[in-house]
């Protein structure tokens, strides 16, 4: 019987056959074999699943594979959070890669500082093609933070997040809203910073490239299409965010999201009614610029 594996590192994946190759490639150059690869694939209509099965084949690393009919990131990190096994997990994008020590950095430091107080922990992203790392690392003599934390002193840049999986499992799934593809994953990570830290690794534990066709690239899109996914999140963030200036930016998203689906209700439906009702005049802003950009980039398109 196969020993028990302490990482799983997931991905999902939606017609990334271009690039999952470097993915599984970096996992298999891994220094320390104490993890798993679980694959899901969320809808992929290229040879996605093909490629995932061939190096399943190939036994070189232990790999699972889930098909699922599309439901954006998020529905991907609902299916991997329930079928993960091992004690963390890690999300390594389809178009990510890690660096070949990124598991044992993650699991050496875990078990030698890793108990039940923190959430898991977080290390730093490196852009692809550069030694640097993404944003800011973590201050020297800080060993634990919440993510939330981290941004309001001042942190910048996306930060690779290891959980525990008996933590994250233990909060409410990603909703799923009919027709839209899209909720913020930070809605998870905003709910597990009110209860735990996170212990905090200076090492650059993936490699990342912004695809053309990535979220990250196509906010405004993303806006038009999934909001009611980010009305959701807002509202959550309603809750948790820390300062004023910070909630009335929250609450102008939220109206913005809310005209965007005709949402009447938004102002009943607002955790923070008054600065709700403030943020009206910044939020039908908000609405129109939305709104120009993606037609702008739909005429981009069609001349192109």
């Amino acid at each position: 019987m196969e020993d028990k594996k302490t990482l799983t590192v997931f991905t999902p994946a939606y017609n990334r056959a271009h690039t999952i190759g470097r993915t599984y490639e970096s996992l298999c150059r891994q220094t320390s074999k104490d993890f798993c690869w679980l694959v899901i694939d969320d809808g992929s209509s290229d040879h996605t699943g093909e490629l995932v099965k061939g190096w399943m084949a190939e036994g070189k690393i232990p790999i699972r594979y889930i098909y699922q009919q599309n439901q954006g990131m998020h529905g991907a990190h609902n299916t991997a959070y329930r079928n993960i096994e091992t004690e963390l997990n890690t999300c390594i994008d389809s178009d990510d890669y890690m660096p070949d020590d990124a598991v044992e950095k993650i699991v050496t430091y875990w078990q030698k500082y890793g108990n039940e107080k923190y959430a898991g922990l977080v290390g730093l992203d490196r852009a692809e093609g550069t030694e640097g790392i993404i944003g800011t690392s973590f201050p020297d003599g800080v060993l634990e933070t919440t993510l939330q934390g981290f941004y309001e002193r001042g942190g910048k840049g996306d930060k690779k997040l290891v959980y525990r999986t008996e933590v994250i499992r233990r909060y409410p799934e990603y909703p799923l809203f009919e027709g839209e593809r899209y909720v913020g994953l930070a809605y998870k990570y905003m709910l597990i910073d009110q209860d735990y830290t996170l212990l905090t690794l200076n090492e650059p534990l993936v490699i990342v490239e912004y695809q053309d066709d990535g979220s990250s690239v196509n906010m405004y899109k993303q806006y038009w299409n999934n909001p009611k996914g980010f009305a959701f999140y807002r509202k959550t963030e309603m809750q948790v965010a820390h300062g004023l200036k910070r909630r009335f930016v929250v609450c102008a998203h939220y109206v913005a999201s809310s005209f965007i689906s005709g949402n009447r209700r938004f102002l009943r439906e607002s955790p923070d009614k008054l600065l709700t009702l403030l943020a009206v005049p910044a939020g039908w802003a908000l609405y129109l610029l939305i709104k120009r950009n993606v037609r702008r980039n739909k005429k981009l398109q069609k001349t192109s």
